[in-house]
């Protein structure tokens, strides 16, 4: 059965008009001219085919029908808005459902996971570590955390931080006086991440040749490799986000100031429609805020000067 409803400006406007008893004072709280509020009354009124209101020696008086109608409205305005109160705190608080890799999860977001929920406590967060493509039309999912270049089509993306790749180590391996050169490393264990590669390029980077990269462990996922280095296993190439807190926390060291620039970084992804939903801005800004925190601390950790270089070796112009 079609529903027959009124005007919703004529009920707003029938609705305060009874709570003053005044087109002057209604006009005022609804910011209209008296004469709009009168027409819209009198709209309803003929909308309805009967009379809210009595025009008596510049009074106003509500009908019988018009108190009996008042109820209806006020309760149905008070619905209205418990309604959409609760559906404004589910879209600020309640569950938000969050997918990263299991490295940056395990590396970067757990530990921090506390200092949130001190924050916000009106938010559950639930968190999937994953590598697998995410269909945010399809699977629960509110945010993900990717590794990539930003070219998510149809997605609001936001750069969550800036990465370069550079050695690590324990600093017990670093204060040992074998490792005061990036030569030096030739003596030491490597450690790898799913092949050679990112050793081969950081070794010709610094040109430093007589490496064999060849020999080490290699793991197949970043925070194993990270581990390793933090137990004392052998030196590790790191990017800044997986490692920033092991390095603030003094369990690892950088023993050269020489680094790549990544040609990854990580991103905050999220559908456009949803970019600016409370609990969502509200976990990427506090992404972004620790992030930045991150950042500043890490500027104030240098390598020991004995370590320091300016970059790699130039060749020297051929003489003609």
């Amino acid at each position: 059965m079609r529903r027959r409803l009124p005007s919703l400006n004529g009920l707003k406007a029938f609705e305060v008009t009874a709570r003053h008893e005044s087109f002057t004072k209604a006009a005022h709280e609804l910011c209209v001219t008296q004469g709009a509020v009168s027409q819209q009354v009198k709209g309803l009124e003929s909308e309805l085919g009967v009379r809210l209101f009595r025009r008596e020696r510049q009074r106003l008086i509500i009908t019988d029908a018009g108190r009996n109608y008042l109820e209806v409205v006020r309760d149905a305005f008070d619905r209205l808005g418990m309604g959409t109160e609760r559906l404004l705190q589910r879209q600020k608080a309640g569950t938000l459902t969050i997918t990263t890799s299991p490295n940056f999860a395990a590396k970067w977001l757990v530990h921090r996971l506390g200092r949130f929920s001190e924050a916000h406590p009106e938010i559950d967060l639930r968190v999937s570590a994953s590598v697998q493509h995410i269909d945010f039309a399809r699977e629960d999912i509110d945010l993900a955390v990717r590794h990539g270049d930003g070219q998510w089509p149809g997605m609001h993306v936001t750069r969550l931080c800036t990465e370069k790749l550079f050695p690590v180590c324990s600093p017990k391996l670093s204060s040992s006086g074998m490792l005061r050169t990036p030569r030096d490393i030739a003596r030491h264990t490597l450690l790898h991440t799913n092949g050679t590669a990112d050793w081969e390029n950081w070794l010709r980077r610094v040109d430093v040749d007589g490496v064999d990269v060849k020999r080490g462990i290699v793991f197949n996922q970043a925070s194993m490799t990270i581990d390793a280095a933090v137990d004392g296993q052998g030196i590790a190439l790191a990017r800044t986000a997986l490692v920033s807190a092991d390095l603030i926390s003094g369990r690892l060291v950088r023993p050269f100031d020489l680094a790549l620039e990544a040609p990854f970084a990580f991103w905050i992804v999220c559908p456009k429609s949803a970019s600016e939903l409370p609990k969502i801005a509200t976990f990427r800004n506090w992404l972004l805020k620790e992030a930045d925190d991150d950042a500043r601390r890490l500027a104030r950790i240098r390598p020991p000067a004995s370590a320091r270089a300016k970059g790699p070796r130039k060749s020297k112009p051929k003489k003609r």
